[in-house]
C-alpha cells in the first residue's frame, strides 16, 4: 500500500490524499461502506461501483464464524468470493467480540467468546486475527485490539490500552509476507494522555496507517472532539488516519476538519433499512404520513438512481408494505449522499476553501 498526501487545506487541518492498493486507488478523505458479511446489505457490487465506492469494509469476526476464513481462502479470497474488484479493508473483529458475543473473557493470550450465532466457543488471539485476515486477502488489515467501553475509569482504560499495545506487537510480528497493509488502532478511551501514550508505542512498533478506535460508543460529542484534537496532530503526517465507526454526516465533516482521512459506519445503510434518509438539510423518516401523496424525490437535485426515478410517495409505500425494494432504493440514496459529501470535501480542500464549505454545510442543516 502507498499513501500520497496531495494537498493540505490552508484554512483547516483537512488533508487531500490518495491510497494505492493492489486493487486500485482510493481518493481521501474517504467513506467506506460497511460490508460486514461480504456484502453491503441490499446492494450488488455493480451498484456500489455505480456510486463510485472505491473501498469497502469487511469484518473478521463475522466471516470467521460464517462461512469461515479457510473456506473463503480456498475460494480465492474475499474479492473473488463477493465479486468485488476494488479495495477492501477488514476490521479485526475486536469491536464485535466485545459487543455481540454472548459471553467473552479477556485474557492475555486473547479473547474467549461465545458465538452470537450458535453459542459455540472460540478463542481469537492477535495471531488468529491476522491469519484470518490474510486468508480473506483484504488490502488493509486491522490489528486486534480491545474495544474499551464507555464509561470506564482511568485505571481500567490504562490496562486496556496497554493490552492493546501488546497485542499490536504480536499482530505486527505475525503478519505473513505479502502485499497486505496493517493499521494499528489507538485506544485509551476518553483520556487524551492515554491516547497519546498508545500512539507513541504503536509508532515504535510501526504500522502502515493508524486508526482511532472506541469512539462514538456513548461518550458525549465534546469528549470525542477533545480526543480527536489531542491525538490527530500527533499522528504521522505521511500515514493515513482512520476514525473507526463514525458516524453522522456532521461527524465526517468535523473529522475531516481535524485531519481524518478515512471513515466507516453502518449508519447510512442501517438507517436506510429503518426508513431514515439523509438530505442536505437533515434527515427525514420516509414512513411519515406527510409523504403519502408527495410526488417529489427524497432530495430535489440529488443525482442518485433513487431520486432520479422515484417519489417520496412511492418510497413510503414500499417501506410501509415492507417490500425488499425499499431497502435497496433507500440504501442507494443514503450511500450516494455520504459519498457525495466526501467528494465535495475533497474538492473544497483542493481549492483551499474547506472552512467556507464547512460553514455552508452546517448552515443548511436544520
Amino acid at each position: 500500500m502507498e499513501f500520497h498526501l496531495l494537498h493540505r487545506d490552508i484554512t483547516s487541518q483537512a488533508r487531500r490524499g490518495r491510497l494505492i492498493t493492489r486493487h486500485g486507488s482510493v481518493e481521501t478523505p474517504v467513506f467506506m461502506p460497511v460490508g460486514t458479511q461480504a456484502t453491503v446489505k441490499s446492494l450488488s457490487p455493480d451498484e456500489l461501483v455505480s456510486l463510485d465506492a472505491e473501498i469497502i469494509l469487511g469484518n473478521t469476526y463475522h466471516l470467521f464464524l460464517r462461512p469461515g476464513a479457510e473456506r473463503i481462502g480456498r475460494l480465492g479470497g474475499l474479492h473473488r468470493f463477493m465479486n468485488w474488484t476494488r479495495s477492501i479493508l477488514t476490521d479485526s473483529g475486536g469491536f464485535q467480540v466485545f459487543s455481540l458475543a454472548r459471553i467473552n473473557r479477556i485474557q492475555e493470550d486473547g479473547v474467549v467468546f461465545q458465538s452470537h450465532i450458535d453459542g459455540s466457543r472460540h478463542l481469537i488471539r492477535p495471531e488468529t486475527a491476522m491469519q484470518v485476515q490474510a486468508q480473506l486477502g483484504s488490502d488493509i488489515a486491522m490489528s486486534f485490539d480491545e474495544c474499551t467501553p464507555y464509561p470506564v475509569d482511568h485505571r481500567y482504560a490504562l490496562e486496556s490500552m496497554q493490552r492493546t499495545v501488546r497485542w499490536a506487537g504480536r499482530c505486527r510480528d505475525s503478519v505473513p509476507p505479502g502485499p497486505q497493509a496493517v493499521f494499528g488502532i489507538v485506544q485509551g478511551s476518553v483520556y487524551p494522555d492515554l491516547r497519546r501514550a498508545c500512539l507513541e508505542e504503536l509508532q515504535e512498533i510501526g504500522f502502515d496507517g493508524y486508526a482511532l478506535g472506541s469512539l462514538s460508543v456513548g461518550e458525549p460529542k465534546e469528549m470525542m472532539q477533545e480526543v480527536l484534537e489531542g491525538t490527530l496532530p500527533r499522528m504521522p503526517a505521511e500515514r493515513p488516519r482512520y476514525l473507526m465507526g463514525v458516524g453522522t454526516p456532521e461527524d465526517l465533516v468535523e473529522g475531516v476538519n481535524l485531519g481524518v482521512d478515512m471513515f466507516d459506519c453502518v449508519m447510512p445503510t442501517r438507517n436506510a433499512r429503518n426508513g431514515m434518509l439523509f438530505t442536505t438539510w437533515g434527515s427525514i423518516q420516509i414512513k411519515n404520513s406527510r409523504f403519502a401523496d408527495d410526488p417529489d424525490p427524497i432530495e430535489p437535485g440529488c443525482p442518485c438512481y433513487t431520486c432520479q426515478r422515484f417519489s417520496r410517495a412511492y418510497l413510503r409505500h414500499l417501506f410501509i408494505s415492507k417490500e425488499l425494494l425499499a431497502y435497496r432504493l433507500n440504501t442507494i440514496h443514503n450511500l450516494s449522499h455520504y459519498l457525495r459529501i466526501m467528494e465535495e470535501m475533497r474538492r473544497a480542500i483542493e481549492a483551499n476553501g474547506f472552512q467556507e464549505w464547512r460553514r455552508q454545510f452546517h448552515a443548511k442543516r436544520v
